[in-house]
């Protein structure tokens, strides 16, 4: 049986989850409510971030077997929106004329965006 996601290092990762999903949320939330003509890309992409971080969140908190494999799922999701995302913005700026949590690889995140799919793919792994 494999150990759970949830204990330990999980906890942490768990709650660094949380605090994206409710950032990446909350602010898209607001941006597609006062501003989404300005860059209704950008603000969709923020708020699809949000519901990844959200799902990856209760995948990994729940830490049962049944959400190993969501909890994987969610963060491959993850991982390549995020470099998609920030290749895209570095690529061809003027498609993202406002910054989302994944452009520019999570630089205002201070690059957590980029870092945080490669640890909790790490973290499924070392608890397989």
């Amino acid at each position: 049986m494999p150990d759970s996601t949830s204990h330990g290092f999980g906890r942490v990762l768990v709650a660094v989850y949380a605090v994206f999903a409710l950032a990446a949320t909350a602010r898209s939330l607001v941006q597609i409510a006062t501003r989404f003509d300005e860059a209704p890309v950008a603000y969709l992409l923020s708020a699809f971030a949000g519901i990844v971080y959200i799902v990856a969140t209760i995948a990994l908190g729940l830490g049962r077997d049944s959400t190993r494999r969501l909890a994987l799922v969610t963060i491959v999701v993850e991982l390549v929106g995020v470099l998609a995302v920030g290749t895209l913005s570095l690529a061809d700026p003027d498609l993202f004329p406002d910054a989302t949590v994944w452009s520019d690889f999570g630089q205002g995140y201070g690059y957590v965006p980029l870092v945080l799919p490669f640890v909790g793919l790490w973290w499924l792994r070392r608890t397989r």
